[in-house]
């Protein structure tokens, strides 16, 4: 078996708080066949990007690079989430098409593959993670690495016409083309890269998964979607009952119902739209007055982008106008929150909310959805109201699925969710968290890698 290098933006390092999901998973994969993972630390320092930090940790060896504060905010706060995060969130009027970002976002990868190339072995087998790295394999080749590459995209695909809008995009998305495996979340985001491929980007369709470049090369693209360490989220949940947070949340309920919200600080997880689809709901029942109230989570990210700090005002005033106009001397409607939670926390309330409120506008996948359905009691699990537009609604059918902009919908699925029978939550909730089961982080990673093997 080859020995595994994993890259990504960000390393799981060792002592590091973990909270699920795709560490546990890559961590797995790694500890199973020795390797490397290697990314930026998350430092950004004064002088020169480049000095590294080794760490080990049994068969695992961590590799981590410095950022200077310059390149830092070029690649990462720049080109990657001001740029590539809003074309592939489907949001052409949020990108930031500033040239010298770009050209930051080159230059990182450019350290990254000067620092990776010379370590890495002709049969290993290197997996690359998310929008940014895109051009990564292309620079590994530039620099004589033959061995296996496979790139995983966590988030979306846009339809072609977006994706071709990017200036340049031809060489960006080109640099995809040196990966023998591109992975995505859905069949949808595999036949919208296709699309781009045939139309913008210079290559054709062979079969239903392979694509030959303008070179000749073969690569195949092909979706697997991402899973949760099901059973770890069952049982974390199960222990959160004797959680202080959990108890004190309980107890603030005072017997009413509670709808649950859990997203990162971000305009693609439509929180505005969320909130109306709630006022909309107490409006359209008053005869429900009083019986639920709605929690959202929202961590503040990337506060130093403005897009984001109008964001967080917007939902401020949002919320006050909310509580302003329904709440009662014993009752506020909507508790919005920014604060981190422990991991463990989180599960424990998912397990105590009747109804989980998760409507991004668009997402590559959305594990707390999946998280949420396997934190339930399975003697009385609570209802999933889904956005259409996430990639989790290709498999959590059994969900209230909704457009998040169709206001009357969301109402009334809130509505649905919290007055459903319990025998049909409890049917709904079984095919869900059987797929669940099935389907799990493992699951995924092992897909993964047998089809990089075999590509």
């Amino acid at each position: 078996m080859s020995r595994l290098v994993v890259v990504s933006n960000r390393v799981a390092l060792p002592g590091e708080t973990r909270a699920g999901g795709l560490a546990t998973g890559l961590l797995a994969a790694l500890s199973e066949r020795g390797g490397l993972w290697f990314g930026w630390s998350g430092r950004s320092v004064g002088g020169d990007s480049g000095a590294l930090h080794e760490a080990q940790d049994g068969a695992i060896r961590y590799l981590t690079m410095d950022l200077s504060k310059t390149d830092l905010d070029n690649y990462y706060n720049g080109f990657a989430n001001r740029a590539l995060w809003p074309l592939l969130h489907f949001r052409l009027d949020l990108v930031d098409y500033d040239r010298r970002k770009r050209e930051g976002y080159w230059k990182v990868n450019s350290l990254f593959a000067d620092t990776l190339a010379p370590l890495l072995r002709d049969d290993d087998t290197v997996w690359i993670h998310d929008y940014h790295l895109i051009p990564l394999a292309a620079l590994l080749r530039e620099r004589g690495v033959g061995c296996r590459i496979g790139f995983f995209l966590h988030v979306p695909v846009p339809s072609a016409d977006l994706m071709q809008a990017l200036p340049d995009h031809r060489s960006l998305f080109s640099a995809l083309y040196s990966y023998d495996l591109l992975g995505f979340q859905t069949r949808r985001d595999v036949d919208r890269f296709q699309s781009y491929v045939r139309l913008f980007g210079g290559g054709q369709l062979i079969d239903g998964d392979w694509i030959r470049t303008p070179d000749g090369r073969r690569v195949r693209t092909a979706a697997f979607p991402i899973g949760i360490d099901t059973e770890h989220i069952a049982r974390q949940a199960r222990s959160a009952a004797s959680n202080k947070a959990v108890r004190d949340l309980r107890q603030s309920l005072q017997h009413r119902k509670l709808a649950i919200g859990v997203d990162r600080l971000d305009y693609s997880k439509g929180l505005p739209e969320r909130f109306h689809g709630f006022e909309r709901y107490l409006q359209r029942y008053p005869q429900q007055k009083g019986d639920m109230t709605f929690l959202q989570i929202a961590p503040v990210s990337r506060g130093s982008v403005n897009e984001y700090r109008k964001l967080r005002g917007d939902l401020e005033r949002l919320a006050g106008h909310i509580n302003g106009g329904h709440a009662e001397a014993d009752w506020t409607p909507l508790r919005y929150v920014n604060q981190n939670y422990a991991h463990s926390t989180l599960t424990g309330f998912y397990r105590q909310a009747a109804v989980g409120l998760v409507t991004p506008l668009r997402d590559g996948m959305n594990l707390v959805a999946k998280e949420y359905i396997a934190a339930q009691d399975p003697e009385n699990p609570g209802m999933l109201v889904l956005s259409l537009l996430a990639g989790a609604a290709d498999e959590l059918k059994q969900a209230l699925l909704v457009n998040p902009h169709d206001l009357d919908g969301v109402a009334d699925a809130i509505a649905t969710a919290a007055n459903m029978p319990r025998a049909e939550r409890i049917e709904r909730w079984r095919a869900m968290m059987e797929h669940l089961r099935t389907h799990d982080i493992h699951r995924w990673r092992r897909d993964y890698l047998l089809a990089l093997e075999g590509a």
